[in-house]
C-alpha cells in the first residue's frame, strides 16, 4: 500500500479547519449518553467519511480527521478507541472493536534527525465480520481477512488472512476458523 506523506509544520488553514471541526465533532460525540442514541449516530454519519446503517462508537473515541474513516454496516467500537487516520481506514460490516484499541495509519521515519517534522500515513483495511479484542493495536498498512478475530492485547504488526485467529505481540495466527456445518 502507498504511503501518504505530510508535514507536521506546515499545515494549510483546510487541514487545520478539517481537523478543529473533527475535534469539535469529537468532543460532542464524547458528551452525549446511551440515552441519547440517535444524536450519537447524527454525529457519527457527520464526522467519518462513510458509514453503513447501525453504527455505534462508545464513549471515549478519537480520530485525527475522521474523514478518512469509512465503516460498513452494524459497526461497533467501544470505549477508548482512537483511530489515527491520516490515511484511510476501511472497516468492513459486521465489525466489533474491543474496549481501548487503536488503529494508527500514522508513522514517523526511523532516523531521529527531522523525526518530529514529518509522518506518513499508511492505509489499513478490515474486512467483514471482524473482531478486534480490547487493548489490541493496529499498526500502519496493516490488512486484516473477512472473518478473522484479533485476541486481546494483540499488537498487529503484519497481514492478517481471512477466517482466522491471531493473537500476541507480535500477533500471529494460531487457529483457523472451519465454516460452521
Amino acid at each position: 500500500m502507498e504511503k501518504k506523506y505530510f508535514s507536521r509544520t506546515e499545515i494549510s488553514e483546510e487541514v487545520l479547519l478539517l481537523m478543529a471541526k473533527t475535534s469539535m465533532l469529537t468532543k460532542q460525540l464524547n458528551s452525549l449518553t446511551l440515552a441519547e442514541f440517535a444524536k450519537k449516530q447524527d454525529i457519527i454519519w457527520e464526522l467519518l467519511g462513510t458509514v453503513g446503517e447501525n453504527p455505534f462508537i462508545g464513549d471515549n473515541f478519537h480520530c485525527d480527521f475522521g474523514k478518512n474513516i469509512h465503516v460498513g454496516e452494524n459497526f461497533h467500537a467501544d470505549y477508548n478507541c482512537t483511530m489515527l487516520d491520516v490515511a484511510e481506514i476501511r472497516i468492513g460490516k459486521n465489525c466489533l472493536i474491543g474496549p481501548d484499541v487503536s488503529i494508527y495509519t500514522a508513522g514517523h521515519r526511523i532516523q531521529p534527525e527531522g523525526r518530529t517534522l514529518d509522518g506518513y500515513g499508511s492505509p489499513i483495511h478490515i474486512g467483514d465480520d471482524v473482531w478486534i479484542g480490547g487493548h489490541s493495536t493496529i499498526l500502519p498498512g496493516i490488512t486484516i481477512g473477512n472473518g478473522s478475530v484479533i485476541g486481546a492485547g494483540s499488537v498487529v504488526t503484519k497481514d492478517i488472512p481471512a477466517n482466522v485467529v491471531a493473537v500476541g505481540n507480535p500477533c500471529k495466527v494460531i487457529k483457523i476458523i472451519s465454516p460452521q456445518s
